[in-house]
């Protein structure tokens, strides 16, 4: 089997290490495991990736560049309804459905790791900043910061319900319920 071209040894270190992630923690995963499932040697690993929080880093910027990209999208494809209703079901449909990268993210920063927890902090800065601009530039005269931080908590909430299993709540089902409820409010203050 030929050798892994360099440009793509990043991406095949990344999508290894997610697969170990879908089974164990950060913590528990050896770069001798994450080169093994790579297909490629531990110094080759190295070179590329010194500690497993630069590794993170990577996996995070990846996951949520993917998630920013697709919001952007979505909201500036003049065939969708982008109207908050529908903005409130995206984003916790889009948050609720990728539980996998985002539970070690939270894991890593809860725990103390200072770095990812700053990243993750800026990142939802940035995701705030962005939904508000979105939500003030259809609704100019909403609260735009207090709803996307309601929207951003109800989504962290339903995450870790979702997370837990819990057979209290149908995830799906309050989603759809949110995006009419918002939809029923707007019709008032339209």
């Amino acid at each position: 089997m030929a050798a892994p071209r360099k440009d793509n040894v990043k991406e095949l270190i990344l999508s290894s290490t997610e697969k170990l992630l879908e089974t164990q923690k950060l913590t528990e995963i050896t770069f001798a495991q994450i080169a093994s499932d790579a297909g490629i040697s531990k110094g080759t690993l190295y070179y590329h990736y010194k500690s497993k929080n630069d590794l993170m880093f990577d996996l995070s910027d990846k996951y949520l560049q993917q998630q920013w990209d697709d919001f952007i999208a979505w909201t500036e494809d003049p065939d969708k309804d982008t109207s908050l209703h529908r903005l409130v079901q995206y984003v916790l449909e889009r948050d609720v459905s990728n539980l996998g990268m985002r539970l070690h993210f939270f894991y890593d920063a809860m725990l103390g790791n200072e770095d990812i927890r700053v990243k993750l902090m800026k990142k939802y800065a940035d995701f705030a900043e962005l939904i508000s601009k979105k939500i003030a530039e259809k609704n100019p005269k909403l609260p735009a910061e207090y709803i996307t931080w309601l929207i951003l908590l109800a989504s962290d909430g339903l995450f870790i319900h979702k997370t837990l299993n819990n057979e209290n709540i149908d995830t799906d089902k309050f989603i759809k319920k949110s995006g009419q409820y918002v939809k029923y409010i707007m019709s008032y203050i339209e």
